[in-house]
């Protein structure tokens, strides 16, 4: 196979577009509602989830690229436009995370604790309410106190604003090497992509597991663990590779990408397959660590996950990610029809959005965050959109396979 014969461009047109702008609609509609109706500290936590979870499958688009730069691997070549179009969406994503956070951050509302009113943010409350940092006063908190060094307004948007700022550049760069070796081919842009890459993924290793600390894990200042960073680290990777898996079986079955084969797909269902396992490696760890060592700073996560508003959807997220994958994915034939790689992303996906659910919602809106109102299907409905709309553009603007790629024709002929 050559991939002169496989010159394609993407057309952004008809219903996807439609479908999108529909979704994005919905979700303004739903955002709308829950400020009128005074859900306002639900809407913003469903709005922080959503620009989380977008934010998240973006930067593995990135990673995605960079760890098949620095492997050198061959069979995903072909499909690398994918992920190279979640990079150059990813700056529409974090304009949006930090513009939620910020929002969240910056306006307050007053509750009623313990007998008390207190004018705390609408998100992260539990270390920015005023008060909490200073000896004397009625809020005062010594371990958000001791904290206070990592845990203030301008080192937190330094920090994220920082992170996201060099994923994003990271994912132009890529970008631009990889456009650039389409026009005048030769290895010195791919010899570039492989240094970027490198480089990336150190940044990338140290700093996710902060950035998870930061956006998630501090809506509940008093709880912390080590293994938070790299528990968020593999819900991101296999959500990016759902993510992956999905849109590359629909373009296939629209009649784009028709070079991908069932030998692809299986690589795509051993991944995903693979990294719900590592997930729930991740999942279980965090909670056997602090069962056998009895750690009470750690517990009061799971004492809040366990109670009755919570405790269905915290076991139902270890059924949906990892025993419907693990199971729908185990033989070979399984990963190579598209068909069922396709339903099995969709639920990976769903599963994964309930994960950050079951993250989110105990730490901000607590008992009032039980089930699922037009608010959470309504916001994510239009996250989906957005994300979409943008991926699908981006996809549209460059041929959708890589011609002077040197693995191009490796992948064409990819077998196993």
């Amino acid at each position: 196979m050559k991939a002169s014969n496989y010159d394609q461009q993407f057309e952004f047109s008809g219903k996807a577009k439609t479908y999108s702008i529909i979704a994005i609609a919905i979700g303004l509609i739903a955002i709308a509602l829950g400020i009128l109706t005074n859900h306002t500290e639900r809407t913003f936590a469903n709005l922080l989830l959503m620009s989380y979870y977008f934010a998240c499958v973006c930067m593995q688009g990135v990673f995605f690229c960079a760890i098949q730069y620095v492997s050198q691997a061959g069979w995903s070549s072909s499909l690398i436009r994918i992920p190279q179009a979640y990079a150059k969406v990813l700056p529409y994503a974090s304009i949006v995370l930090i513009a939620v956070i910020s929002l969240g951050l910056l306006t307050n509302h007053k509750i009623i604790d313990e007998g008390k009113q207190i004018v705390e943010p609408y998100l992260y409350g539990h270390w920015a309410t005023k008060g909490l940092t200073v000896k004397g006063s009625a809020n005062y908190d010594a371990l958000i106190a001791a904290k206070s060094g990592y845990l203030n307004v301008p080192f937190f948007f330094i920090r994220l604003v920082l992170f996201l700022g060099l994923y994003s550049i990271f994912g132009a760069l890529l970008n631009k090497y990889s456009k650039n070796e389409d026009i005048i081919g030769g290895m010195s842009n791919y010899n570039k992509s492989f240094k970027t890459s490198a480089i990336f993924l150190v940044i990338f290793g140290f700093t996710t597991p902060l950035f998870a600390f930061d956006v998630i894990m501090s809506l509940e200042a008093h709880f912390f663990s080590t293994m938070f960073g790299w528990y968020n680290f593999a819900a991101m990777w296999v959500s990016g590779l759902a993510a992956l898996g999905l849109i590359t079986v629909v373009l296939r079955q629209n009649g784009y990408m028709t070079w991908i084969t069932e030998n692809h797909l299986h690589d795509l269902g051993k991944l995903i397959f693979a990294f719900s396992i590592f997930w729930t490696y991740v999942w279980f760890a965090q909670f056997l660590l602090t069962y056998y060592a009895n750690i009470p700073e750690e517990s009061v996560y799971f004492y809040k996950r366990w109670e009755p508003e919570f405790k269905p959807w915290f076991w139902l997220n270890i059924v949906i990610n990892f025993c419907a994958p693990v199971l729908l994915l185990m033989s070979r034939d399984a990963k190579r029809a598209a068909t069922v790689l396709k339903y099995v992303c969709i639920v990976v996906l769903c599963g994964h959005w309930l994960d950050y659910y079951i993250m989110i919602m105990p730490g901000t809106v607590g008992a009032q965050g039980r089930g699922f109102g037009f608010e959470e299907v309504g916001i994510a409905l239009g996250f989906v959109g957005l994300f979409t709309f943008l991926m699908l553009n981006a996809l549209s603007k460059t041929s959708l396979i890589p011609k002077n790629h040197p693995f191009l024709e490796e992948s064409l002929n990819h077998h196993i």
